[in-house]
Formats: C-alpha cells, sequence, structure tokens
C-alpha cells in the first residue's frame, strides 16, 4: 500500500488543516516541505522571507511529530518538485498527493500546473483544498462575498487525533537564500502567532483604528498578524472565529465596549478584504507582469537609475518618505497606508516603472503574500483601471501623521536636531539654520531629487490623458464587471456614478 503525501507550502501548521487530516484517515503519511532553490532566485523573495518560514518549519516540525509521538516528524527536501515527487514515489509509492491551494507568484503557478501533470500520468490523486476564502475557476465576482462568508463560517479543525509517519530521512535546509540584512524582523512560529492574536483581541485592537495610519503607532496597534496568515501559521477561519468571539465577549458587557466592537469589525472587515485582493490575482494570473488595464501600458517603461536608487534607499530628500523607507528596510514591515504611499510616490512622482517598484517592495516585506501584493502595487501605480488614483501629498502626510517628526528622526538620525518647524521641508532651511542644526542639504542629508507638486502635476495630466478615451472607459467598464465583489444579481453602477472611483480623491491628493 502506497503511502499519503501532504505537501506543505502557505499553510506551516497542524490545526485547521483539511489535507493532513483527510491524508492522516488514509493511511501512513509522508509530511513534506520542499525547499525549491529555483523558487529562492525568484526576484521577489528575500533572506528575511526565508528566516521567518524557516522558523515556521522549526515548531511545525515539533507540532507533526507529536501527532505522531515523536519528537519531531516534518520531512524535508531540496530539489525541483517533479523531481523530488518522482524521487519519492519510486522509493515509497506515492498514492495521493494533498496540498492546500497556493495563490503565489507566477513561479509557483506554473510550478503547480507541473505537478499536477506529473500525478496525471502516474495516475496518482492531487487533492488541491481551498483556504483563504479564495475560490479557483471563479469567472466572475457575483456572489463572491457570500461564498467568503460561508467559507469562514465553517469551525476550525483540530489536528488529526494522531498521524502514522513514513519513515524518510531528511535534508538538512540552509540557513540562508542571500545577504539581505533586516535585524529587526518579525520571528516566525505558531506560537508567536497565537501570541500576536491574543495580545491584538484583548488589548492592542484598542487603538487599532486611531492608530493604523500611522507608521510610528501602527506598529502596536495593527495586529502584526500578517506574516502568519501569509505563510499559514495561522488560518484565516482561525482568526476570524477568534474575533468573532471576542467581540460576542464585548457585546455582552454593555455600551461601553463598543468602540471595541467597532474596531474588531473592522478588522474583520480587512480580513475579507485580503482574500478579495487574493481572488483577484487567482483570477487574473497577469496581474504579476502585465498591467490590468492597457491604458499606461506605454508609459513609465524605462528606470531611472539615480531617481529609483534614491526611493530605495530612502534617500528622496523627503524626510516623511526617507523615514517609512528605512523603517521598512530595516524591519521588513509598515503599516498599509505609507506602504501605499511609497508605492504612488515611486509610481507617479518619481514616474518609475511599476514592476521594478512592486519587485523592490516584495523582497523588503517579511510578510509578501503576493495576491495582496501586486493587486495593491497596481492599484497604487495607477495601472488597474477601476481604482481611485490617489497622488500622496508627502508633506502633507508627513504634517498630520508626525507632526512633532519624531518618527522622522528616528529613522532619519541626519536630522535629529532639526526642530518640528523644520523637519518636515528641511530643504527650505536657510543655509545659517543649516550650519546650525547640523544639517546640511546636499551634504549631510539629500536635496528633493524632485519638486514634489511640479511631478504630482506632471503625473496628473498623464493619467487624465490616458484614462479619458471611450476606448480606455469602455475596457473600465469591462473590468469593473469581472472584478469588484458585488452580492447575487446585483448590477454594478457605472463609473460615472460612483464617486468613490473618480480619478482623483479628496484629501490625500495635492
Amino acid at each position: 500500500m502506497g503511502i499519503q503525501v501532504v505537501w506543505f507550502k502557505r499553510d506551516l501548521r497542524v490545526h485547521d488543516h483539511l489535507p493532513l487530516r483527510e491524508a492522516a484517515a488514509r493511511g501512513r503519511v509522508l509530511p513534506l516541505y520542499l525547499f525549491e532553490p529555483e523558487l529562492w532566485r525568484q526576484p521577489d523573495t528575500s533572506q528575511r522571507q526565508w528566516r521567518f518560514l524557516r522558523e515556521c518549519l522549526q515548531e511545525l516540525d515539533l507540532e507533526v511529530g507529536k501527532l505522531a509521538g515523536r519528537r519531531k516528524g516534518l520531512v524535508t527536501r531540496i530539489g525541483d518538485a517533479v523531481q523530488v515527487l518522482e524521487q519519492l514515489h519510486r522509493q515509497y509509492g506515492i498514492d495521493a498527493l494533498w496540498a492546500h491551494q497556493e495563490t503565489g507568484n507566477g513561479w509557483t503557478f506554473e510550478r503547480d500546473k507541473r505537478v499536477r501533470r506529473w500525478a496525471r500520468r502516474h495516475g496518482i490523486t492531487f487533492h488541491e483544498v481551498p483556504q483563504d476564502g479564495v475560490i479557483r475557476g471563479l469567472r466572475e465576482r457575483e456572489g463572491w462575498r457570500e461564498a467568503w462568508n460561508a467559507f469562514v463560517a465553517q469551525p476550525p479543525l483540530p489536528p488529526p487525533a494522531r498521524v502514522e509517519l513514513v519513515e524518510v530521512p531528511s535534508e538538512r535546509l540552509p540557513t540562508a537564500v542571500g545577504e539581505d540584512v533586516c535585524p529587526y524582523a518579525q520571528h516566525g512560529g505558531r506560537t508567536r502567532g497565537l501570541e500576536l492574536l491574543h495580545t491584538f483581541l484583548h488589548t492592542r485592537v484598542a487603538g487599532y483604528l486611531r492608530g493604523m495610519s500611522s507608521p510610528a503607532r501602527a506598529v502596536r496597534a495593527c495586529s502584526r498578524l500578517s506574516p502568519h496568515l501569509a505563510y499559514g501559521t495561522l488560518s484565516l477561519r482561525e482568526v476570524v472565529h477568534a474575533t468573532r468571539q471576542r467581540i460576542a465577549e464585548l457585546q455582552e458587557e454593555g455600551e461601553r465596549t463598543q468602540p471595541l466592537v467597532h474596531a474588531l469589525q473592522a478588522f474583520e472587515s480587512r480580513l475579507r478584504w485580503r482574500s478579495h485582493f487574493m481572488q483577484r490575482l487567482e483570477s487574473l494570473p497577469s496581474l504579476e507582469f502585465v498591467p490590468m488595464h492597457p491604458a499606461l501600458a506605454s508609459e513609465r517603461t524605462t528606470l531611472v537609475p539615480h531617481l529609483f536608487e534614491a526611493w530605495a534607499t530612502g534617500n528622496t530628500g523627503y524626510p516623511f518618505v526617507d523615514a517609512c523607507m528605512r523603517m521598512l528596510r530595516a524591519t521588513g514591515w509598515i503599516n498599509f497606508r505609507m506602504r501605499a504611499m511609497l508605492t504612488a510616490f515611486a509610481c507617479y512622482h518619481l514616474w518609475q516603472p511599476w514592476r521594478e517598484v512592486g519587485l523592490h517592495l516584495a523582497r523588503l516585506y517579511v510578510d509578501y503574500e503576493p495576491g495582496i501584493h501586486w493587486s495593491q502595487v497596481q492599484m497604487q501605480a495607477g495601472t488597474t483601471g477601476i481604482s481611485a488614483l490617489r497622488l500622496y501629498n508627502v508633506v502633507k502626510q508627513s504634517v498630520e501623521l508626525d507632526p512633532q517628526g519624531r518618527f522622522i528622526r528616528q529613522w532619519v538620525p541626519e536630522l535629529r536636531r532639526v526642530p518640528a518647524e523644520w523637519i518636515h521641508e528641511p530643504y527650505r532651511m536657510p543655509p545659517s539654520l543649516q550650519e546650525e542644526y547640523g544639517c546640511r542639504i546636499g551634504v549631510d542629508y539629500p536635496a528633493p531629487v524632485v519638486d514634489h507638486e511640479m511631478a504630482a502635476r506632471s503625473a496628473r495630466q498623464r493619467l487624465f490623458a490616458a484614462y479619458r478615451s471611450p476606448e480606455a472607459r469602455a475596457i473600465t467598464e469591462e473590468l469593473l464587471q469581472r472584478h469588484t465583489s458585488r452580492r447575487p444579481r446585483e448590477v454594478r453602477p457605472s463609473r460615472t456614478s460612483r464617486s468613490q472611483l473618480s480619478l482623483f480623491t479628496e484629501g490625500d491628493t495635492l
């Protein structure tokens, strides 16, 4: 009798893991993690991601072992997926291959297709189980929200009571895949994920709504669960159920807890939003490589090295932008609003190619989730044709979110002596003050690489020109019908009647 292979990918847990439960019920199990060297040579991967993932695997190894009454249980192999599976099949005979569906990058998409073809040739059933509320093969979005609600309403599954493991030797995983330095990155493992979930639901959520936009306050106010959801140490259903349980507890305490209830409800809505954007990449894999709307396809095709390097290293001459980039480089995380601002500044003000911008940011994010990332990069770069186009006024953002400049001084020490009245635009200081505060523009800290107001005006003119034609508007209507969620029989209003889809939004624009 052959074996059941459970292939762990972005589901590094034994709780709420249907493939593991089904495999354990059918016979001897080989719990497998594949380190694929070619994957880690892709331009969207980095050492900071591997470090987090490797720590998750160490805990998963112990968890699988407990289910079999052993100290450890995970089998790790190195190589091409098809070649490794072929070798295992010849040695042990594979009856079935089990995995969760993965909405990964283009490379994993093509790899999974190769594995399916290999399994068919050998008569091996490849069971791919849905997760994250994403529906494979979905052609349009009508009823998607109801399907998501039904998915997350199902109770999370406990681990199998016992797993009979196959005696298969492991190969030692590498400790590093590159030289990326990220000294303050989050650490991986389910235990840390559960701790974050508990502290968020019971204490930190009090600052969620008021703190999520500030890069300084968001470090504590946000859940910080994103890498644990990205690599699956916690399942979406586990987080949703824990959130709803906490909401129910707070509602029993009366009116005084309503602000916390509202914050948790907002958090759950963002979990659905997460799945929404993963669904977009699942339904349109080309989103990683090709602009969703062709209006800007011939624009921003050439990278300007000195502009891109200044942005990528946090040396644009705009302190708030630079502080956000330097924080991201050092920690592997920054809040959503600042991710949007960094992308928009590079793609609009600096007019750099959206894909090169997206790849740089992908490598910096410990919580890199391709479905969310590429959807958001295209949205903030203005290439979807169906989303509001925000040209962030970076000085206005700085004044609003860091009025005293504490965040700036933390990450841009060149400005540590500059007072609040000059911290947001130090390039406006007279030379005498630059000398007094030890910050000579162009020497100690760079001058602005562009005039942000003039650059925004230029970008606005280009965007108007690209999207105003009847052909461009017709494509937008088609994209709206296919990629925006709506309830059954709900007709999506035309773009002209939807103020939130106007070309530019108020508040964050120039």
